[in-house]
């Protein structure tokens, strides 16, 4: 006598919804008190009380939010430009490594990640100081007459968010470019093609989605930047992450402060949004 086979037991539907859950808990429900703030009346010497108008979006059309839009965008530009230029050779330099030359420079850049903006930026400070700093190594071999400091500055600004970005950038580029057929740029070079041609000629256009996509991540990342711009960078320095605090702590205007945010999370939002298209057209070719 045979015996059916029991069919395996379902997956409950109910727990395709906890996702959409944590999504609407943890994000939508604070996107929308956000965006109910920066739609509220301001009052004067205090906070806000309910209302709807646009008076804070309105002063995005202001000098000041223009200069402070610029700066943060063009830090972060920057960041993410000097990240990408210099994690692609890199990259493809680890990537003909063997196996566990790979591995050990996979962890040296993971632990960087585990250290707090704080200890980053408090260490920086430190060495680019004037007392501590590299100002005296440049003074006793002759480079500078005395030591200086070079803090704070933007400089120092761009040292700590490069600091930052890089292991994102390398990480980011680290599997398409493992991936990448060897011969293709040994068929390039016997074809003619010097090294610095086949580079730029075959290899970059080739990676040109996952360049994209970590330009993409590490932009968002600085982006956000809240620390750094204090800690090594001058107020005309400061990113809009600072300005937002500023505008809720010390000046009191959450509506402002909230319509910031929501302004940076949608420019962040759109960001990922384009990396992810580029993922999927690299995917597709």
């Amino acid at each position: 006598m045979t015996h059916l086979a029991e069919p395996e037991t379902a997956v409950p539907r109910w727990i395709a919804l906890w996702p959409a859950l944590m999504l609407g808990l943890f994000f939508l429900v604070p996107f929308g008190i956000m965006l109910s703030v920066s739609v509220a009346h301001r009052v004067e010497g205090g906070f806000f009380e309910p209302g709807f108008e646009w008076a804070s979006y309105i002063r995005f059309l202001t000098p000041f939010f223009g200069r402070v839009l610029a700066v943060s965008l063009g830090i972060s530009l920057a960041a993410a430009a000097i990240c990408v230029v210099l994690a692609f050779p890199f990259t493809v330099f680890l990537a003909s490594m063997s196996r566990s030359v790979q591995t050990r420079v996979l962890v040296v850049l993971l632990s960087v990640l585990s250290l707090s903006e704080v200890i980053i930026g408090f260490s920086l400070s430190t060495l680019l100081s004037q007392t501590a700093g590299i100002g005296n190594l440049f003074a006793a071999i002759g480079l500078i007459d005395a030591p200086r400091a070079y803090t704070p500055s933007l400089f120092a600004l761009l040292t700590g968010l490069c600091y930052l970005g890089f292991p994102f950038a390398v990480l980011v580029l680290y599997a398409p470019v493992s991936r990448l057929d060897p011969e293709i740029v040994e068929a390039a070079r016997v074809m003619g093609a010097s090294a610095a041609r086949a580079f730029f000629g075959v290899v970059v256009p080739l990676q040109r989605g996952a360049l994209t996509g970590a330009f993409i991540l590490v932009f968002v990342f600085t982006l956000g930047s809240y620390l750094l711009p204090q800690l090594l960078g001058r107020p005309g320095h400061w990113t809009l992450s600072v300005h937002i605090t500023d505008q809720a702590i010390y000046q009191a205007n959450l509506p402002f402060a909230a319509a910031m945010s929501v302004f940076l999370m949608l420019v962040a939002l759109a960001l990922v949004g384009l990396a992810s298209l580029a993922g999927r057209d690299r995917g597709a070719a």
